[in-house]
Protein backbone atom coordinates (compact mmCIF):
# COMPACT_ATOMS: atom_id res chain seq x y z
CA UNK A 1 0.00 0.00 0.00
CA UNK A 2 2.96 2.49 0.61
CA UNK A 3 4.26 1.77 -3.13
CA UNK A 4 3.21 5.09 -4.11
CA UNK A 5 4.65 7.28 -2.00
CA UNK A 6 8.18 5.40 -2.27
CA UNK A 7 11.00 6.23 -3.76
CA UNK A 8 12.38 4.31 -6.63
CA UNK A 9 14.21 1.17 -5.87
CA UNK A 10 17.77 2.43 -6.65
CA UNK A 11 20.05 0.38 -8.89
CA UNK A 12 23.73 -0.90 -7.57
CA UNK A 13 26.11 -0.50 -9.71
CA UNK A 14 28.64 -2.92 -9.76
CA UNK A 15 31.76 -2.08 -11.93
CA UNK A 16 33.54 -4.23 -14.50
CA UNK A 17 37.19 -2.91 -14.12
CA UNK A 18 38.65 -1.09 -11.31
CA UNK A 19 41.45 1.97 -12.77
CA UNK A 20 44.11 2.32 -9.35
CA UNK A 21 46.90 4.81 -9.50
CA UNK A 22 50.24 3.10 -7.99
CA UNK A 23 53.25 4.96 -7.51
CA UNK A 24 52.82 7.43 -9.98
CA UNK A 25 51.25 4.91 -12.64
CA UNK A 26 47.50 3.35 -13.48
CA UNK A 27 46.80 0.13 -13.00
CA UNK A 28 43.90 -1.55 -14.14
CA UNK A 29 42.26 -4.92 -12.60
CA UNK A 30 39.10 -6.73 -13.69
CA UNK A 31 36.34 -7.34 -11.67
CA UNK A 32 35.61 -11.26 -12.81
CA UNK A 33 34.23 -11.83 -9.14
CA UNK A 34 30.61 -12.35 -10.99
CA UNK A 35 32.34 -14.76 -13.49
CA UNK A 36 31.71 -18.79 -13.09
CA UNK A 37 34.98 -20.42 -13.34
CA UNK A 38 34.42 -22.86 -15.95
CA UNK A 39 35.74 -25.82 -17.04
CA UNK A 40 35.02 -29.37 -18.99
CA UNK A 41 34.36 -32.14 -16.21
CA UNK A 42 37.25 -35.08 -16.86
CA UNK A 43 34.83 -37.91 -16.90
CA UNK A 44 33.47 -36.57 -20.40
CA UNK A 45 36.97 -36.31 -21.81
CA UNK A 46 38.00 -39.65 -20.23
CA UNK A 47 34.93 -41.58 -22.97
CA UNK A 48 36.74 -39.54 -25.71
CA UNK A 49 40.35 -40.88 -24.50
CA UNK A 50 38.63 -44.82 -23.56
CA UNK A 51 37.29 -46.26 -27.32
CA UNK A 52 35.57 -48.97 -25.17
CA UNK A 53 33.72 -46.48 -22.57
CA UNK A 54 31.31 -45.50 -25.17
CA UNK A 55 29.58 -46.31 -28.63
CA UNK A 56 31.04 -44.12 -31.60
CA UNK A 57 27.70 -42.39 -31.80
CA UNK A 58 27.67 -41.06 -28.02
CA UNK A 59 31.29 -40.52 -28.20
CA UNK A 60 30.69 -38.10 -31.38
CA UNK A 61 28.00 -36.26 -29.99
CA UNK A 62 30.06 -35.70 -26.79
CA UNK A 63 33.29 -34.59 -28.93
CA UNK A 64 30.49 -31.93 -30.38
CA UNK A 65 29.24 -30.34 -27.17
CA UNK A 66 33.13 -30.36 -25.33
CA UNK A 67 33.71 -28.13 -28.82
CA UNK A 68 30.71 -26.14 -27.82
CA UNK A 69 31.94 -26.03 -24.46
CA UNK A 70 35.89 -24.92 -24.70
CA UNK A 71 34.24 -22.52 -27.54
CA UNK A 72 31.76 -20.91 -24.55
CA UNK A 73 34.98 -20.87 -22.42
CA UNK A 74 37.49 -19.38 -25.03
CA UNK A 75 34.98 -16.53 -25.63
CA UNK A 76 34.23 -15.58 -22.12
CA UNK A 77 37.90 -15.24 -21.69
CA UNK A 78 38.92 -12.78 -25.23
CA UNK A 79 35.55 -10.84 -24.12
CA UNK A 80 37.55 -10.36 -20.67
CA UNK A 81 40.86 -9.43 -22.31
CA UNK A 82 39.01 -7.33 -24.84
CA UNK A 83 37.73 -5.01 -22.06
CA UNK A 84 41.10 -4.55 -20.76
CA UNK A 85 42.60 -3.75 -23.63
CA UNK A 86 39.89 -0.92 -24.45
CA UNK A 87 40.18 -0.14 -20.87
CA UNK A 88 43.56 0.64 -21.00
CA UNK A 89 43.47 2.21 -24.23
CA UNK A 90 41.03 4.57 -22.62
CA UNK A 91 43.20 5.36 -19.52
CA UNK A 92 46.29 5.98 -22.28
CA UNK A 93 43.65 8.60 -24.24
CA UNK A 94 42.25 10.36 -20.70
CA UNK A 95 45.26 10.08 -18.37
CA UNK A 96 44.32 14.25 -17.58
CA UNK A 97 41.02 12.99 -17.28
CA UNK A 98 41.80 10.21 -14.50
CA UNK A 99 44.24 13.31 -13.01
CA UNK A 100 42.69 16.23 -13.10
CA UNK A 101 38.35 15.84 -13.04
CA UNK A 102 35.87 16.29 -15.95
CA UNK A 103 37.27 19.49 -17.26
CA UNK A 104 40.48 17.68 -18.47
CA UNK A 105 37.88 15.03 -20.39
CA UNK A 106 39.73 14.78 -23.72
CA UNK A 107 37.15 14.37 -27.30
CA UNK A 108 37.33 10.75 -28.05
CA UNK A 109 35.57 8.55 -30.63
CA UNK A 110 35.07 4.84 -31.29
CA UNK A 111 37.51 5.01 -34.22
CA UNK A 112 40.79 6.33 -31.97
CA UNK A 113 40.44 3.36 -30.07
CA UNK A 114 39.98 0.99 -32.42
CA UNK A 115 42.75 2.14 -34.32
CA UNK A 116 44.91 2.06 -30.96
CA UNK A 117 43.71 -1.66 -30.20
CA UNK A 118 43.45 -2.88 -34.02
CA UNK A 119 40.23 -3.85 -33.50
CA UNK A 120 36.97 -2.83 -35.26
CA UNK A 121 34.52 0.04 -34.09
CA UNK A 122 31.64 -2.50 -33.61
CA UNK A 123 33.86 -4.69 -31.32
CA UNK A 124 34.52 -1.83 -29.11
CA UNK A 125 30.77 -0.03 -29.17
CA UNK A 126 29.87 -3.97 -27.60
CA UNK A 127 32.57 -4.18 -25.34
CA UNK A 128 31.59 -1.03 -23.41
CA UNK A 129 27.88 -1.12 -23.50
CA UNK A 130 26.51 -1.31 -20.22
CA UNK A 131 29.79 -1.79 -18.51
CA UNK A 132 31.51 0.61 -15.93
CA UNK A 133 34.72 1.42 -14.60
CA UNK A 134 35.92 2.40 -11.31
CA UNK A 135 39.01 5.42 -11.49
CA UNK A 136 40.08 8.38 -9.07
CA UNK A 137 37.45 10.36 -10.50
CA UNK A 138 34.34 8.20 -9.33
CA UNK A 139 32.71 5.46 -11.32
CA UNK A 140 31.50 5.85 -14.97
CA UNK A 141 30.19 3.62 -18.14
CA UNK A 142 32.78 3.20 -20.25
CA UNK A 143 31.03 5.01 -22.76
CA UNK A 144 30.78 7.86 -20.98
CA UNK A 145 34.78 8.40 -22.14
CA UNK A 146 33.52 8.53 -26.18
CA UNK A 147 32.12 12.18 -26.90
CA UNK A 148 32.68 14.67 -29.27
CA UNK A 149 34.99 17.54 -29.51
CA UNK A 150 33.76 21.44 -29.84
CA UNK A 151 36.37 23.34 -31.49
CA UNK A 152 38.62 26.37 -28.73
CA UNK A 153 39.39 29.39 -29.51
CA UNK A 154 42.92 28.46 -29.77
CA UNK A 155 42.20 25.92 -32.38
CA UNK A 156 42.48 22.83 -30.17
CA UNK A 157 38.74 20.68 -29.27
CA UNK A 158 37.45 20.67 -25.95
CA UNK A 159 35.44 17.36 -25.24
CA UNK A 160 31.46 18.17 -25.29
CA UNK A 161 31.41 16.61 -21.73
CA UNK A 162 33.70 18.71 -20.05
CA UNK A 163 31.30 21.88 -22.08
CA UNK A 164 28.70 19.91 -20.40
CA UNK A 165 30.22 19.96 -17.28
CA UNK A 166 30.97 23.91 -17.13
CA UNK A 167 27.68 24.85 -17.99
CA UNK A 168 26.29 23.20 -16.11
CA UNK A 169 28.70 24.53 -12.61
CA UNK A 170 27.89 28.62 -14.18
CA UNK A 171 24.26 27.29 -13.76
CA UNK A 172 24.64 26.35 -10.73
CA UNK A 173 26.24 29.54 -9.67
CA UNK A 174 24.06 31.99 -11.14
CA UNK A 175 22.04 34.51 -9.52
CA UNK A 176 18.29 32.73 -9.78
CA UNK A 177 16.96 36.12 -9.93
CA UNK A 178 18.99 37.28 -12.72
CA UNK A 179 20.05 33.82 -14.69
CA UNK A 180 21.97 33.94 -17.28
CA UNK A 181 20.62 34.30 -20.98
CA UNK A 182 22.07 31.36 -23.53
CA UNK A 183 23.90 34.69 -25.23
CA UNK A 184 25.42 35.35 -21.65
CA UNK A 185 26.67 32.05 -21.18
CA UNK A 186 27.99 32.40 -25.15
CA UNK A 187 30.25 35.27 -24.18
CA UNK A 188 31.30 33.81 -20.84
CA UNK A 189 32.61 30.04 -22.36
CA UNK A 190 34.16 32.24 -24.92
CA UNK A 191 36.42 34.18 -22.88
CA UNK A 192 37.35 30.72 -21.48
CA UNK A 193 38.65 30.07 -25.32
CA UNK A 194 35.44 27.90 -25.67
CA UNK A 195 33.31 28.64 -29.12
CA UNK A 196 29.96 27.56 -29.25
CA UNK A 197 27.03 28.67 -30.61
CA UNK A 198 23.67 29.81 -28.65
CA UNK A 199 21.84 27.24 -29.27
CA UNK A 200 24.31 24.64 -28.29
CA UNK A 201 23.83 26.19 -25.34
CA UNK A 202 20.23 26.46 -24.77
Amino acid sequence: PGKAFGGEVIQEIIPDVYVYKVEGEYVIYLNDENIPRLKVNHFYRSILSNHGLAPQEDRKYIQEKLRSALWLIRSIHQRQRTIYKVTKSIVKFQKDFLDLGIQSLKPLVLRDVAEDIQMHESTISRVTNNKYVHTPQGIYELKFFFNAGIPSTQGETVASESVKNLVRELIAKEDPKKPYSDEKLVQILKERNIYIARRTVS
